[in-house]
């Protein structure tokens, strides 16, 4: 990370600056392009105020904090900086879709939507599901009742989870792990 310190009202220093740079070190692990932090080291009076602006991956973030010590002044708006980037990055994986329940598979461009060859890759689309334990029997009247094609539950007899399904034909199948 390229850093610029601005001190103010303070004598520079070479531990201040070794500080400031092994602190913010620890941001390159978040961020995936270089970025340039600006810290601005001032006094005034009694208060130490540590101001800190990072810019880089597209996004600017600020921080300021002010206290009676300045190492614990850095401390404090590193903190302050470390949350918001994490905040950040979560919120731009979620709006490209690394935090949706949809995912895009590798291989073959199948799109189970449309049911054809598409140039995309495949979408699969989860769904979570609540089952319960219950017997073939009931599951078969549940799926009756509901008017579903298929039906996840846990067999109350060997207590794993099978998938009982409506062929084609009429009849039922049912999919249970081989133990």
């Amino acid at each position: 990370m390229q850093t610029s310190l601005t001190y103010k009202n303070i004598e520079p220093s070479d531990t201040l600056n070794n500080y400031v740079s092994s602190k913010l070190d620890r941001f390159d692990k978040y961020l995936d392009n270089p970025a340039e932090a600006n810290v601005v080291l001032a006094v005034e009076k009694h208060r130490h105020i540590a101001e800190i602006n990072i810019a880089g991956d597209r996004m600017v973030i600020n921080g300021k904090e002010e206290t009676t010590d300045m190492y614990s002044a850095i401390d404090m708006v590193l903190d302050k900086l470390e949350t918001q980037i994490k905040k950040n990055k979560a919120k731009k994986r979620k709006r490209r879709g690394g935090g949706s329940k949809s995912f895009a598979a590798e291989g073959a461009p199948l799109d189970f939507e449309h049911g054809g060859h598409e140039n995309d890759a495949p979408r699969v689309q989860v769904q979570s599901i609540e089952y319960k334990p219950m017997d073939v029997d009931e599951a078969v009247m549940q799926m009756d009742l509901v008017d579903d094609n298929f039906m996840v539950f846990t067999n109350a007899r060997t207590n794993s989870v099978n998938v009982l399904y409506r062929r084609k034909d009429g009849d039922y199948g049912l999919i249970q792990p081989s133990l």
